[in-house]
């Protein structure tokens, strides 16, 4: 048997993404973890304080409510997501007359600018003059504060009986999740709809033959063959929505309203921003932002386990 000769050519062509990952991802995950167990600002490096910033923040009711807050977004944006990204992308796979206009028309908003898309959404949502309220007085609707609202969506539904714990996110949160899902609801129905192309249309024309309706089809046909699709989209969606920064940022803060009325808005990576730019405490930000990378790993670990249910 012939040795192959050992060939170097592949690997220098990957050198230089593996150079730029270990640079700007790599390094910097590194140099935050040991951050997080110094103090250091903006003067520099400080003395080695060990897991005191890990104590101090287990004991921060800041960064819990902040936590609460961005498991209000993922919670509410991933299922939504997931399920208008379907039923949009098989709108669009059904259609056959202007097709290319409607893919673009529901791809604009993933490519439009976030500061763009979120000051025109903060004017809809202005109280006196928005369209938001504009539509609601249409149906006799009383107009909402949006933004500046502290309550829980589910205490403005069912009334002010309905306890604290229960009263979900804050409605200037849930316009936030509105705004969030609507930005990346074309990229997934764009991905979903590669999916949906894929499956071979022999399969719907077996299943007519014996009688199956479109209900039958959508569930005993696409939904498992569409699964990888599924698996991705929500596996990316989950860890996209938990670093959310610049519709917070640009919304409800800086200044008078930095993280919505009464913080409800300020999720964990505005948190992380906050302590780190404008604190300048890089420490304590460092080990905020170790928390946050455990936890979506932690997550998207638990999501690989969902993996068995996919059908490739």
């Amino acid at each position: 048997m012939v040795k192959k000769k050992f060939d170097i050519g592949p690997y220098l062509y990957l050198l230089p993404a593996l150079v730029i990952i270990i640079v700007f991802r790599l390094v910097p995950i590194l140099f935050a973890f040991v951050l997080s167990f110094r103090e250091w600002s903006i003067n520099g490096a400080g003395a080695f304080i060990g897991f005191e910033n890990y104590k101090k923040l287990l004991a921060d009711p800041i960064f819990w409510q902040s936590m609460l807050n961005t498991f209000y977004l993922v919670i509410f944006v991933v299922p939504l997501s997931l399920f208008l990204s379907l039923v949009f992308a098989n709108f669009l796979n059904s259609i056959t007359k202007l097709r290319a206009f409607f893919r673009t028309v529901y791809y604009i908003p993933t490519v439009t600018s976030m500061v763009a898309v979120s000051i025109v959404w903060k004017m809809m949502y202005s109280k006196e003059t928005g369209l938001m309220n504009y539509l609601l007085g249409l149906i006799g609707i009383d107009p909402l504060g949006w933004l500046g609202e502290s309550k829980g969506i589910f205490q403005l539904m069912f009334g002010e009986a309905l306890p604290a714990w229960a009263g979900g996110p804050s409605l200037a949160l849930f316009s936030i999740i509105i705004l969030t899902v609507w930005k990346g609801l074309g990229y997934n129905t764009i991905i979903y709809l590669a999916g949906l192309q894929n499956i071979p249309e022999t399969y719907y024309e077996a299943a007519s033959l014996d009688g199956a309706n479109k209900f039958t089809k959508f569930f005993k046909i696409t939904l498992p063959l569409v699964s990888p699709t599924t698996f991705y989209v929500l596996m990316m969606t989950t860890i996209t929505t938990f670093q959310v920064f610049s519709q917070i940022y640009l919304m409800t803060g800086p200044g008078p309203t930095t993280g919505g009325p009464l913080g409800t808005t300020k999720v964990i990576v505005y948190y992380l921003f906050e302590q780190g730019y404008d604190n300048n405490n890089y420490g304590y930000a460092s080990a905020i932002a170790l928390v946050l990378f455990f936890t979506i790993l932690s997550l998207t670990l638990f999501q690989r386990r969902l993996e068995k249910k996919v059908h490739y």
